[in-house]
């Protein structure tokens, strides 16, 4: 079992910044992998950034330039920088993770962006 508990959610005027983190507790030995989704009202929920074994990271087209994921391995932290937001950035963030063929999920942390 993997628990995996956000934080850093909230209400943001547009062009501002907001930190997620994303804290991992539990069978974490094989945690490689982690990345953050998000859903918006009404929308799939979608791919914002991942992080991969040896730092590789992937970001979706969208969020390219703006946001930074990052992990602190001691910390068994992920974290998700995101700056110059926009109005359609507000959504309900979720930290997720693969592990030995499982899908954990975060409970999710609302971003609000304000134009």
């Amino acid at each position: 079992q993997v628990h995996l508990v956000e934080s850093g959610g909230g209400l943001v005027q547009a062009g501002g910044s907001l930190r997620l983190s994303c804290a991992a507790s539990g069978s974490i030995i094989n945690l490689n992998a982690m990345a953050w989704y998000r859903q918006a009202p009404g929308k799939q929920r979608e791919l914002v950034a991942s992080i991969l074994k040896f730092d590789l990271t992937n970001y979706a087209d969208s969020v390219k330039g703006r946001f930074t994921i990052s992990r602190d391995n001691a910390k068994n932290t992920v974290y998700l920088q995101m700056n110059s937001l926009k109005p359609e950035d507000t959504a309900v963030y979720y930290c997720y993770a693969p592990v030995s063929g499982y899908d954990y999920w975060g409970q999710g942390t609302q971003v609000t962006v304000s134009s």
